[in-house]
C-alpha cells in the first residue's frame, strides 16, 4: 500500500506540474504580442499613478490583462460619465420591445414636461444631450444629484425648474440631465425602479454580478454605476457582437446600429468636456474614430475618474483602463495614444 501511495503521489505531483504549465502558456500566449502596450503602460507612471486595470477582449478570448496596485480586474469602483452607456442600452432593450421608441415625446409618459412648455423633446434627444434644456457644467452639474431623494423628484425639478435654453435638437450640452429623464421614463413604463430594471435587464443577463445603481438618495442613472472592470467588459463584449452575450441575445443588432449612428455635429456644441472635445456623440457615447461616410468604427464612454471603456468596430475588438484617479477628462491625448497602442498590434479591416 505504501508504494502504490507512493507512486500516486508522484504521478499526482507530475500532472499537476503539467497542468500548471498548461495554465502558464495559456498565460503568456493570451498576453503574446502585447508588449509594446504593457511597456506603454510601465511608461505612464505619471499619468496612471499606482492603480489601474487595464484589459483587452478580441478573438473571442480575453487577449491582454495588466493589474497595477491594489487595483484588480474584480475590485467593484464607482464608473461615472461610464455609467451613461449601460442606461442607453437599458432604454434599448424597452425599444426592442416595442414598449418605446427613440422618437417618442417625453412628454406622452411624463405629462409635467408639457405643462413646463417642454412638450418636444424626444427620447433620443435625452440620450444625445440635446434636451435644450439648462444645465450647469462641470463641478455644478455634479452637485445637483445630491439634492433629491428620488429619479422622479429630480426630473420632475428639470421640467418644472429650469429653462429651455434652446429648441430641442438644436444644441447640444453634456450632462446628467437627459439620461436621467429617459431613465424616469422606463420606470414609469414599467413601473419599477430604474435600479432594479438594469438589475433584471442588463446586470445578471451580462453576468455583471458586482455591478449596481444603488444609491440611499435618488439614483443617478447618468454618473451613478459602481462596477469592476471585468463587468464592464462583458457589457463591451456584447455591444462588440452586435447584442450577443455567451450565445444569448441582450440587445437587437438594430438596436446596436442605432446605438453606433451620430446624432449631432460639432457647430451644435455648447458645452463638452475636455475628453470630447472634437468628437460627436451618438447615443450614450463619443464617436472616437468614424470612416469616410461619418459613421462610427470606435466609440467610448469614458468616466471623469479616470475610467475609459472603448470598442473598435474596424479591429473588432474591445479594451478598457479603469483607474481610480479624479483627472480622467483631463487625459484625452494620453488615451489616443494607448488606443493607437492597441490599435497597432490588432490588424483592422476597414476603410
Amino acid at each position: 500500500m505504501e508504494i502504490l501511495s507512493f507512486k500516486y503521489t508522484k504521478t499526482c505531483c507530475k500532472v499537476s506540474l503539467f497542468l500548471g504549465m498548461l495554465l502558464f502558456f495559456q498565460v503568456a500566449i493570451g498576453q503574446a504580442g502585447f508588449e509594446p502596450l504593457e511597456q506603454f503602460l510601465n511608461n505612464s507612471k505619471k499619468e496612471l499613478g499606482k492603480n489601474y486595470v487595464c484589459m483587452v477582449y478580441h478573438d473571442g478570448k480575453l487577449a491582454f490583462k495588466k493589474e497595477a496596485g491594489d487595483l484588480k480586474t474584480n475590485t467593484q469602483i464607482p464608473i461615472a460619465g461610464s455609467s451613461k452607456w449601460l442606461t442607453t442600452a437599458l432604454v434599448m432593450t424597452f425599444v426592442d420591445q416595442g414598449k418605446l421608441n427613440l422618437d417618442d415625446k417625453v412628454s406622452t409618459y411624463l405629462p409635467i414636461f408639457a405643462t413646463y412648455g417642454k412638450a418636444y423633446i424626444t427620447i433620443r434627444q435625452c440620450l444625445s444631450h440635446l434636451t435644450g434644456i439648462q444645465a450647469p457644467v462641470g463641478v455644478g452639474n455634479l452637485l445637483q444629484k445630491t439634492k433629491f431623494n428620488t429619479l422622479e423628484e429630480e426630473v420632475n425639478a428639470f421640467a418644472s425648474k429650469r429653462e429651455i435654453q434652446d429648441n430641442p435638437g438644436v444644441a447640444f450640452r453634456y450632462s446628467n440631465i437627459g439620461l436621467n429623464i429617459a431613465a424616469r421614463v422606463l420606470e414609469v413604463i414599467s413601473k419599477k425602479q430604474f435600479d432594479q430594471l438594469m438589475a433584471e435587464r442588463i446586470f445578471r443577463p451580462l453576468n455583471m454580478r458586482n455591478s449596481s445603481f444603488y444609491s440611499n438618495k435618488a439614483v443617478n442613472p447618468s454618473d451613478g454605476a459602481v462596477a469592476t472592470a471585468a463587468d464592464y467588459m462583458n457589457f463591451l463584449n456584447m455591444l462588440l457582437n452586435k447584442g450577443m452575450f455567451n450565445n444569448r441575445r441582450i440587445l437587437s443588432e438594430k438596436a446596436i446600429e442605432e446605438m453606433e449612428k451620430p446624432e449631432m455635429n460639432l457647430n451644435m456644441v455648447q458645452y463638452a468636456p475636455a475628453i470630447g472635445t472634437g468628437y460627436v456623440y451618438a447615443l450614450g457615447a463619443w464617436i472616437i474614430n468614424s470612416n469616410e461616410q461619418g459613421m462610427a468604427t470606435a466609440l467610448a464612454a469614458p468616466g471623469s475618474n479616470g475610467c475609459y471603456p472603448w470598442i473598435d468596430i474596424c479591429h473588432h475588438y474591445a479594451a478598457l483602463i479603469f483607474e481610480t484617479g479624479k483627472n480622467g477628462e483631463q487625459k484625452k491625448d494620453w488615451y489616443i495614444q494607448l488606443k493607437n497602442n492597441v490599435d497597432d498590434i490588432i490588424p483592422g479591416n476597414c476603410k
